[in-house]
């Protein structure tokens, strides 16, 4: 079986958050269940450098305004098919914002040429190759969903990693996507007046699937479903929701690179050396006692604005606070502001460091995720792989993954976490004082890290729910 997956970024090629992850690791937990993954990239300058013995195997006289070329090649592992149009994709920095950290003016043409050459591959115009299902990941591949509903090719699977970023633009781009008057309608592309990608998608696509089996059922709400909930009502006999996993060979305490002291479930104490280490990158006080991380986008829908209000008790409790992070300046601003009321019990690194993240979760006591929504979270997956406690708002994927440590799940021994409900600063304050009563207790501590470190967190029941769904669309 064949699956092309076609996505905006993909590790280690690409990565601005946790879809690039989960592109990256699902091919190699496919193949050993019979699915072979190609994987469709924009040819941003980083692409086109890892790719190795390129070829050309499809060209475009023009392509939303200039002249593309398809390269087929490996990089880093992984099989890859680029865009190669340099009018479109070959730009420095973030995929998606330009200098000024605003969207590319064109980017509903950067992201419409993704996905018709998704559907031209679909539909065979590289020789010698036919997917047998387009696997599209949010607003930027949906498009291509849009194209086969009303002019023909493969199955198509969409995935929303997060239904927040929708892709909407002006109704007057409508003419440049090569689609027939009906596609702009109510039951189509047509939202409120303008153009939604992940709108069309999720009208077209034969399948949808989210990252979770909870984000599924909340996306079909008023609450979650950023207005899209009564389209998902009406096709929720298509919706399923599928845990991410994580690569357990990049994120691996035993051998990871990253850390000052590598350590397994039987050798936490190796952890210290780790701990140590994050307090001198982050000009903490050395001590034995709570360390919480967080690594995060700094945003509201993060949470992060109820951390940054909770921190003073945080800090009055005998807590200390290293994240890394970046986001909107105003929480950026908090993070600062208490970093300085309270030298040596919080550090902030503004920026994004994967080496850094590795460390902290390798060395801190808990990894914080108090997100208001959250379809996945790979976080809090990283935490327990690496005995690094979650603590998590009662949402999405993160109440899927982890175990409340409450009174009958410490005496049944299956917690992993902590999970507070509802999402504000009491019931956080709250959930943080568990935390510290908790960690007091060593034995009770250390198997909480343990069970989390026996959690499964590999792609491997997931990559057999993807293949199961593929091979159903084959046979429907």
């Amino acid at each position: 079986m064949k699956i092309l997956a076609v996505t905006s970024e993909i590790y280690p090629l690409v990565k601005t958050g946790g879809l690039a992850d989960v592109v990256g690791a699902l091919p190699a937990a496919l193949k050993p269940l019979g699915v072979e993954t190609r994987t469709m990239v924009p040819g941003y300058p980083a692409v086109m450098a890892a790719l190795e013995k390129g070829t050309a195997v499809y060209r475009y006289d023009t392509l939303f305004g200039g002249e593309a070329r398809l390269i087929s090649g490996t990089a880093k592992g992984l099989d890859i098919i680029a865009v190669d149009a340099p009018h479109l994709f070959t730009r420095a920095g973030n995929p998606y914002l330009g200098p000024d950290g605003k969207d590319w003016a064109d980017n509903a043409q950067r992201f419409a040429a993704l996905a018709r050459a998704a559907v031209d591959v679909g539909r065979g115009a590289v020789q010698g190759y036919a997917p047998d299902v387009l696997h599209l990941h949010d607003w930027q591949a949906a498009l291509a969903a849009v194209h086969v509903r009303f002019g023909g090719g493969p199955p198509t699977v969409l995935t929303v990693h997060n239904i927040a970023f929708q892709g909407v633009f002006p109704a007057s781009i409508f003419a440049s996507l090569d689609l027939p008057p009906a596609a702009f309608a109510i039951d189509g592309l047509e939202y409120y007046g303008s153009i939604g990608y992940l709108k069309g998608g999720l009208a077209s696509a034969d399948a949808i699937t989210t990252v979770s089996p909870s984000y599924a059922n909340e996306i079909c709400t008023p609450d979650f479903g950023m207005g899209l909930d009564g389209l998902l009502r009406a096709r929720r006999d298509v919706v399923s929701g599928i845990v991410n996993g994580i690569d357990t060979d990049v994120w691996n305490p035993e051998g990871d690179k990253a850390a000052a002291s590598t350590y397994t479930a039987k050798t936490l104490a190796r952890r210290k050396a780790n701990k140590r280490a994050v307090e001198k990158e982050f000009g903490l006080e050395a001590g034995d006692g709570l360390l919480h991380a967080v690594v995060s986008r700094l945003t509201w829908q993060k949470g992060m604005d109820i951390l940054s209000a909770s921190l003073d008790t945080l800090v009055e409790s005998g807590a200390r606070l290293a994240l890394i992070g970046t986001g909107e300046p105003q929480m950026e601003q908090a993070f600062h502001n208490a970093s300085r009321r309270h030298p040596g019990r919080i550090g902030v690194v503004i920026g994004y460091d994967e080496k850094l993240s590795h460390l902290l979760q390798a060395g801190a006591d808990t990894i914080l995720v108090p997100s208001r929504f959250e379809p996945c979270g790979l976080t809090q997956l990283y935490g327990l792989r690496y005995g690094c406690v979650p603590v998590v708002a009662r949402t999405g994927g993160l109440a899927d993954t982890v175990i409340d440590a409450n009174d009958a799940a410490l005496a049944a021994g299956v917690a992993t976490g902590f999970q507070f409900s509802p999402v504000d600063g009491p019931s956080l304050d709250y959930t943080l004082g568990r935390v510290s009563r908790a960690f007091a207790d060593p034995s009770a501590w250390a198997g909480i890290q343990q069970r989390g470190m026996a959690s499964d967190v590999s792609w491997t029941r997931s990559a057999k729910a993807y293949a199961a769904l593929y091979r159903n669309l084959l046979t429907a």
